[in-house]
């Protein structure tokens, strides 16, 4: 009858890599990044980061600049991840973004129909995810016509 040898040394060896695997400490979760709907913050890129994956674009957009920053713009309601990859395909970092609400907003209800506002100090009319379809459409053809009427009379010239 054969004994094999390698066979204790494997064992020894796979409970010895255990052991260190077991003593080398997780890296902590980053905090989540919380930006309100329509607006931008700043977040640092993980060093050697060659790929920037966002779990779901219509929730966050993200926008790499210079100096290893990266630009996170709430999109949509709820909650995403972006992933930071290095050039062979791991993972540098995983984070969450949440995106809320903005604190100026206030929401009226006409029976089914929703409207937003902006009311800071002043309440003006908002488009906002959400809101009933006429609204929404109404302003932002307002917003529309307002942006093409002020470029149209940038490229005028001056007048007499």
């Amino acid at each position: 009858m054969r004994t094999d040898v390698a066979s204790p040394l494997r064992r020894a060896a796979r409970r010895a890599l255990i052991m260190i695997a077991a003593m080398v400490p997780l890296p902590a979760a980053a905090e989540p990044i919380n930006v309100f709907l329509d607006q931008a913050r700043i977040a640092k890129v993980p060093e050697h980061t060659i790929t920037i994956v966002v779990g779901n674009p219509l929730i966050a957009d993200i926008s790499i600049q210079a100096g290893g920053t990266m630009v996170v713009t709430g999109k949509g309601y709820g909650v995403t991840n972006i992933i930071a990859l290095d050039r062979a395909g791991m993972v540098l970092a995983e984070q969450q973004v949440r995106v809320k609400s903005p604190i100026d907003t206030v929401v009226v209800y006409r029976g089914v129909a929703r409207e937003s506002y902006s009311c800071s100090p002043y309440c003006e009319r908002r488009i906002t995810l959400g809101d009933t379809p006429d609204y929404f459409d109404a302003t932002l053809a307002e917003t529309g016509n307002r942006n093409a009427r002020g470029q149209a009379s940038q490229g005028a010239g001056p007048t007499r």
